[in-house]
């Protein structure tokens, strides 16, 4: 199991199995606890949503699995995430995997981190992302709603623990996908952990993706749920962030320009991470597009 020093000198270890070409997968490779499992089951997600991806994969595939997104909770870097550290992340760990050339499949802000990496490394073989379109980005609405949920972050921390500790039940217990209450819901990071969201939409905050060039030769896999819309409530920015509505209208031009666009049938923005329904677009899109 290597293990990567990531740009701002913090380690991570990375799962790496399976054989092919090499994939980077930012999801944590490991089984589940019980206890984990539980806490998840009620979001409607795969509690082992990185596992499943990483050995329904691994039997075409080296996979190389890591836990990014807990990896940034436990090393929160508020004033330097931003897409040129985040890129530098990914080609720490393909160089400590050994792999000169390699595929990324991300999704949501993961798969807007992969756009970020295809326009400034010509090392990729392929290019998958989920949740996030690479047309018509979402990325002012975005700012707005890291904004937002910063400042709660920095509310709830000078609040007395009772109150946090209350506003993290009614949080996790208000519901999920389309049903999920985000007017009721209050912030459970701390002020660091949500200030670098912030700073990575706010580093996106002019980023303009109609005049991306990515280069032509390279195999790249969009998909999204139809129903992949949130709309927010005052307190969280009063933004609508619409993942599935530029994929939808721009359909033709995304597929014109090179793109491989799935759109998944009635699902929301959770949903459509799922591994049953990720697995039977990624797998075929991967093994077309190999070297």
């Amino acid at each position: 199991m290597p293990t990567v020093r990531l740009s701002d000198d913090t380690p991570l270890e990375v799962t790496v199995t399976g054989r092919g070409p090499t994939l980077l997968l930012p999801e944590n490779p490991a089984e589940a606890t019980p206890e984990t499992a539980e806490r998840l089951r009620p979001w409607g997600t795969d509690p082992q949503l990185g596992h499943t991806l990483m050995t329904g994969l691994s039997d075409r595939f080296t996979v190389a699995a890591f836990d990014y997104v807990g990896h940034l909770m436990a090393h929160p870097r508020p004033d330097d995430l931003t897409p040129e550290t985040v890129t530098a992340d990914m080609l720490a760990v393909a160089d400590a995997v050994g792999a000169e050339r390699f595929a990324y499949y991300g999704y949501s802000w993961l798969g807007l981190s992969g756009l970020q990496l295809a326009i400034r490394t010509d090392r990729l073989w392929a290019l998958a992302t989920g949740g996030f379109p690479p047309l018509d980005g979402p990325y002012r609405e975005m700012l707005a709603v890291t904004t937002a949920t910063h400042r709660m972050a920095v509310e709830n921390a000078r609040a007395p623990e009772t109150t946090t500790r209350a506003s993290r039940t009614t949080a996790e217990d208000s519901g999920t996908g389309e049903d999920y209450d985000w007017d009721a819901a209050e912030a459970t990071m701390s002020p660091e952990q949500s200030g670098q969201f912030t700073t990575l939409y706010r580093a996106l905050a002019d980023f303009d993706d109609r005049t991306v060039r990515y280069p032509p030769d390279l195999p790249r896999l969009c998909l999204v749920g139809e129903s992949d819309r949130i709309d927010y409530g005052p307190r969280w920015g009063g933004v609508t962030v619409d993942l599935a509505g530029p994929v939808l209208r721009h359909r033709d031009t995304l597929t014109a320009t090179g793109w491989r666009v799935a759109i998944l049938p009635g699902l929301d923005h959770m949903k459509a991470m799922q591994p049953t329904h990720v697995l039977p677009v990624l797998r075929p899109f991967l093994t077309d597009a190999a070297p």
